[in-house]
């Protein structure tokens, strides 16, 4: 075969090659109730707000959360409890922890005690104890500013029923009006003793307690006054250790406000310091926000995670309170996001938290599809969506028949989701709006979750991450990029 012969074959089989069709994506929907999550976490009836009381034991995941089983707005607070062995498929399980004569049970830690220092287990089975507020529903009415206490209950079967601690409550009211939210973890003293130490929310700063046993505190320290955003009550405080990329221990403070987040409403704040003796210094006085969405609040961490995994593992509540009460679900209010896993990077010798997916999401992945930067189409409302960027700017534009849309980009160091035209939204006249955060630094990569009533966008794997709801009349059925991103892929998500 001679050149020319040769030369021709080649472009022959290139052009086949490259006419070829796309492989077709067919949209098949797989929500069976409006707006219902297939992926993330929701109560099967009735309201549900902050995760509470987060622990690692014999291969289960525990998820408590705050709960009114009796409707689907904000009520008399309950522990709602589910069990997970991969973060992913979710067992409900009986209600927790009831209210009772001193109060709603609201938000807290678990631990597991294992060297039973409460006395609550035998050394044989230590408890798993959680500690939460007592909240005097009919005190708060009144001028009281003692209306909520810290107390304590335990269970000897791996959280299946519990029994409340007869000496409750463990801390007491000292007269302050927001005394709530306790989070509790072990650390190793330097004589090699353990102590329990409480993170605890006190109006707009936080109060550090300790404690031999989690039934006697003792205030260490306070943080707070004149640092950080304070439009609003903090609440849902946690303190976490984590090595900087160079090796050194720094220590954490996540901190909720609301109002006063950066979009209006709810946010999590965050502190990069050190905690000595109790003592917590930051190590400037940046506010930073750990999602810049407007709908990622009150998010803890998981205890007891096994030393091989080597994680802190985050997740937090989908929906702001500007609006909770009244978005357009029915049977149910309200999702978690998906479990993400914290760590620090630095960005010009700034330390920053980083918020990445948790590995196991990429369990749901089922067909992948790659696309080009024309249209294409999306094959269900439960989706994963990779690409890279080639440039400090980007555009992803979700789609459906109605005209309706949702606007992903990065623009003059501002990235944004802009969910104005994003389906319903006349419930609260905040709702439809972008909303944007300042990124200094090259966006390199986005990976978006998108579900049925909701969008997370993770930019360079969770430097930066916006989570927002938006209720499209709808499902989103087409995907539009700019020409600067490319390696678009697809992933349709299915449990």
């Amino acid at each position: 075969m001679n050149r020319t012969i040769l030369y021709l074959s080649i472009l022959s089989i290139l052009a086949l090659a490259y006419c070829k069709p796309k492989p077709q994506i067919t949209f098949e929907s797989i929500v069976t109730e409006e707006f219902r999550p297939s992926y993330h976490f929701t109560p099967e009836s009735g309201w549900m707000n902050d995760p509470n009381g987060l622990i690692y034991l014999d291969g289960e995941y525990h998820l408590f959360y705050q709960y009114y089983p009796d409707s689907t707005v904000w009520g008399p607070m309950h522990w709602g409890h589910a069990v997970s062995t991969d973060l992913l498929k979710w067992e409900p399980l009986p209600i927790a922890l009831y209210p009772d004569s001193l109060g709603y049970i609201f938000s807290g830690s678990a631990v597991f005690d294992a060297e039973n220092s409460s006395g609550l287990g035998t050394n044989e089975n230590p408890p798993m104890v959680a500690v939460f507020t007592y909240h005097n529903a009919e005190e708060a009415e009144t001028s009281s500013d003692t209306f909520q206490h810290q107390a304590i209950a335990f269970s000897l079967d791996k959280g299946r029923t519990w029994e409340k601690y007869e000496g409750n409550p463990v801390l007491p009211n000292p007269g302050i009006r927001d005394f709530r939210d306790p989070k509790v973890s072990q650390i190793t003293n330097p004589d090699g003793s353990n102590s329990w130490i409480m993170t605890l929310a006190v109006l707009d700063q936080i109060n550090f307690y300790s404690s031999p046993d989690l039934k006697n505190w003792r205030l260490m320290g306070e943080f707070g006054k004149n640092i950080g955003a304070h439009g609003g009550v903090w609440e849902c405080p946690d303190l976490l250790p984590f090595k900087t990329p160079s090796g050194e221990t720094k220590w954490v403070l996540l901190v909720s406000i609301n109002p006063g987040g950066p979009q209006n409403g709810s946010a999590t704040q965050y502190f990069i310091g050190d905690f000595v003796n109790g003592k917590f210094t930051p190590d400037d006085t940046m506010i930073r926000w750990l999602d810049y969405g407007p709908d990622n609040y009150a998010g803890v961490t998981w205890s007891n995670l096994p030393t091989e995994q080597n994680r802190t593992l985050f997740i937090g509540w989908m929906s702001n309170w500007l609006y909770a009460n009244v978005v357009p679900t029915k049977a149910w209010r309200s999702a978690m996001t998906v479990p993400r896993e914290l760590s620090l990077f630095d960005v010009d010798g700034t330390l920053l938290l980083k918020s990445a997916p948790a590995d196991e999401l990429e369990k749901l992945r089922s067909e992948e599809y790659g696309v080009s930067q024309e249209i294409s189409e999306l094959p269900s409302e439960a989706i994963e969506i990779t690409a890279n960027v080639n440039s400090d700017s980007f555009s992803v534009t979700l789609s459906n028949e109605l005209g309706e849309n949702l606007v992903i980009s990065k623009e003059n160091g501002l990235v944004s989701i802009d969910r104005r035209n994003a389906g319903k939204s006349d419930f609260h006249r905040d709702f439809a709006a972008i909303h944007s955060a300042p990124m200094s630094w090259e966006a390199k990569d986005i990976r978006i979750y998108l579900d049925a009533s909701s969008i997370e966008l993770f930019v360079n794997d969770g430097e930066l991450v916006m989570t927002s709801i938006l209720f499209p009349s709808s499902p989103w059925k087409n995907i539009a990029v700019s020409k600067n991103i490319s390696s678009l892929k697809i992933f349709n998500l299915k449990k």
